[in-house]
């Protein structure tokens, strides 16, 4: 691995920023440098929100993603926005709750219902995130479960961290157990 870059977004409140942060940290717990950014919307809430991280095993020159490795598209206008992005042969992984529609692309499509399956199995869509971050995991290999597992500890409140962990967990398994659509 030289140097990865990749590009989550989605809707301010799908914890896009958080992802972000937590993948940067997990870099950095495997002695990896990284550098994260994020922008979204004056409203936040609602609002198109994206957070780039840039993995490396050298410096990083430029802190801005210019072509993305990978693509973490939460939803529709996200991936419509930033699916011009994404270099040849890199990866789309996309919330198929509320992705319909996939231009056609040159790269490893993975659909992954996390919104659906979040809402099913914690009762509540806010750990989305966090099984986005378990097939991002699984599916790259750019950071180590552990590092992952360690970041996300590091990351969020005591109290929630568990649950949180669960559904990283959660997303790494249903990649494992094949129950992505990739196209």
């Amino acid at each position: 691995m030289k140097k990865i870059e990749v590009r989550i977004g989605g809707l301010g409140g799908q914890g896009v920023v958080l992802a972000g942060q937590i993948l940067g940290r997990a870099a950095v717990c495997d002695g990896k440098n990284a550098v994260q950014t994020q922008s979204y919307g004056a409203e936040a809430r609602g609002s198109i929100a994206k957070s780039e991280v840039i993995i490396s095993e050298s410096k990083i020159g430029f802190p801005a993603v210019r072509k993305c490795d990978v693509l973490i598209a939460m939803n529709q206008e996200t991936l419509d926005k930033h699916l011009k992005d994404l270099k040849e042969d890199g990866i789309l992984i996309v919330d198929s709750t509320y992705v319909q529609k996939i231009s056609e692309v040159k790269a490893k499509i993975f659909r992954f219902p996390a919104t659906e399956h979040s809402e099913k199995a914690f009762g509540n869509k806010i750990y989305a995130n966090m099984l986005m971050l378990g097939a991002l995991t699984k599916i790259t290999k750019i950071v180590s479960e552990k590092a992952m597992g360690k970041a996300i500890e590091d990351s969020i409140p005591k109290k929630v961290a568990n649950i949180n962990i669960q559904a990283y967990e959660t997303g790494k398994k249903l990649i494992k157990q094949g129950k992505t659509k990739k196209l």
